[in-house]
């Protein structure tokens, strides 16, 4: 059950960076993976930023922080121009 969870916030973090970005027509799978590894990074970040340990996946700094992470590969992501 929580893999499909996780899916399911990998696909709307992927969603929302992506339309914050203004990134059209993402498959579900890039939106997905996008949103998961954003999800990492944010984390990451967070973890480092803040010295707070590991930040829960639900709850909305986790949430925030996972949509920052999308929205940082995304921006890495142009920068390698993929």
């Amino acid at each position: 059950m929580d893999f499909l969870v996780w899916i399911l916030f990998g696909l709307i973090v992927g969603w929302i960076a992506n339309t914050f970005m203004g990134v059209r027509r993402r498959g579900f799978f890039k939106n997905l993976l996008i949103g998961l590894i954003g999800a990492i990074v944010g984390g990451w970040l967070g973890s480092l930023i803040f010295e707070i340990g590991t930040i829960g996946a639900f709850t909305i700094s986790g949430f925030v922080f996972s949509i920052l992470g999308a929205i940082v590969f995304i921006w890495f992501l142009r920068l390698l121009k993929v």
